[in-house]
C-alpha cells in the first residue's frame, strides 16, 4: 500500500522564510509608525529625508537607488515630504527638467527631533532577543540582503548612484 502524502497544513506557510520576512516587515512598520506617530512619518519618508540630508541636491532617480525604493512610487513620497515642507525641489543647473532635492529647515529639525523615536522603534523590534542574538540576527540579515540584492525589484545601487551624483555635482 503506497504511503499517503502528508496533508498540507499552515506550517507550509508559517515556517517559511518569505512569510516570516513579510510578517517581520509588517511588525517593523507598525512599531515605527507607533513610535513616530507624533511626527506623521513613514519609514520610507524617514529614509528619504536621511538620504536627502546626507546628499543635498540629489535627484529622485539617484535617491531611489540610494534607498532601494521603486522610482515610480518614490514620486508620491517626495510629494508628501514637499507638501509637509520638509524638502524642496529646485531645478538642476545644467538641466532644468531635473529637480534636485534639498532638506528644508523644518526637515532638518524633524530629523533631529525624531531620532529618539526612531531609536526606540529599532530597539523594540529586537528587544525580545538576547543581545548576542540581536547581533547575530542583524549580521545574518545583512548578509542575506547583500547576497540577494540582485533578486530585488529595486536593487540597492547606492555606490553607482552616488558616483554619478559626485561627478555631476
Amino acid at each position: 500500500m503506497p504511503n499517503k502524502p502528508a496533508p498540507v497544513t499552515m506550517d507550509a506557510v508559517y515556517t517559511k522564510p518569505g512569510y516570516l520576512f513579510r510578517r517581520m516587515q509588517q511588525i517593523a512598520v507598525a512599531i515605527f509608525v507607533e513610535e513616530c506617530k507624533a511626527y506623521d512619518l513613514t519609514p520610507v519618508q524617514y529614509a528619504a529625508l536621511v538620504a536627502i540630508r546626507t546628499h543635498p541636491g540629489i535627484d529622485a532617480t539617484r535617491l531611489s537607488a540610494v534607498i532601494a525604493f521603486d522610482r515610480s512610487t518614490l514620486g508620491n513620497v517626495i510629494e508628501r515630504l514637499e507638501s509637509k515642507a520638509y524638502v524642496e525641489r529646485k531645478p538642476g543647473r545644467e538641466d532644468k527638467r531635473i529637480k534636485l532635492l534639498y532638506l528644508t529647515k523644518a526637515g532638518g529639525a524633524l530629523l533631529r527631533n525624531i531620532m529618539p523615536a526612531v531609536d526606540r522603534a529599532q530597539a523594540r523590534m529586537l528587544q525580545p532577543l538576547r543581545p548576542a542574538d540581536r547581533k547575530a540576527l542583524l549580521a545574518l540579515m545583512t548578509q542575506l540582503v547583500d547576497l540577494n540584492n540582485e533578486a530585488s525589484r529595486v536593487p540597492l545601487r547606492a555606490e553607482d548612484a552616488l558616483e554619478h551624483f559626485r561627478k555631476s555635482g
